[in-house]
């Protein structure tokens, strides 16, 4: 699904990334943590096609996304990739089905196909209730909910996330931990989730440890040695 080769990346004389590879099985959960500093948010920015690495490769669903036109990335970016941040960054002046339509728009979805997604995500989310209140009308934990909504309406093969649950309180943190998995079950998905939180990292699938822009490994000592 997801296939990283000897990525690096440096901003000026900053190397933040000093050779990646790494492997995401489809439909794996897997969260990514580290020290600030460690490259996480890069590392997720180039998965996610938001920035480009320096050398190395980046296959996405088959793709190398390396290698595509800005025209060709964004519009792969909208179609395949699913993005969910610590802040929801819902618009303020729609509503929370207006919000979740809007990919679906420019990826050149009719209005009643994208009407008819938003709803059975909303449904699916618990808030269909909500489906016509603004921004400023939702709780914390429906306004992360919406935007998740919003990062799946295309059907996206990955969905990125940069600590997602950052800003929740504890209740609202183990709902939406939970909702990636309820999603990874009915649709599919597989998560690349950027977290400190240690709760998260504990239940995924797999957690990856990044240090000083590479990924931390542990070092398993040679038991025959001292034999």
């Amino acid at each position: 699904m997801i296939d990283i080769k000897n990525i690096t990346k440096s901003f000026g004389s900053l190397q933040v990334l000093k050779g990646i590879d790494l492997h995401i099985d489809k439909g794996e959960v897997v969260s990514i943590v580290g020290p600030s500093g460690a490259g996480k948010t890069t590392l997720l920015q180039i998965i996610g096609t938001l920035d480009k690495p320096d050398t190395g490769s980046v296959h996405v669903d088959s793709v190398d996304v390396t290698t595509l036109s800005q025209k060709a990335l964004a519009d792969f970016r909208n179609r395949h990739l699913g993005f969910v941040f610590q802040f929801h960054q819902l618009l303020p002046e729609f509503t929370a089905i207006e919000n979740i339509m809007i990919p679906a728009y420019i990826a050149g979805t009719s209005n009643k196909a994208a009407k008819e997604r938003a709803k059975e995500l909303l449904q699916f989310m618990g808030l269909t209730n909500r489906a016509n209140h603004k921004p400023n009308e939702l709780s914390g934990g429906e306004k992360q909910r919406v935007a998740v909504a919003r990062a799946l309406v295309n059907s996206p093969a990955v969905i990125l996330a940069d600590e997602p649950s950052g800003s929740l309180d504890t209740k609202n943190k183990e709902e939406l931990h939970q909702l990636f998995f309820d999603l990874r079950d009915k649709f599919g998905q597989t998560f690349v989730i950027v977290t400190h939180d240690e709760q998260l990292a504990t239940i995924t699938d797999r957690t990856i440890h990044m240090r000083d822009g590479l990924l931390d490994i542990p070092v398993v000592s040679d038991l025959s040695a001292d034999i």
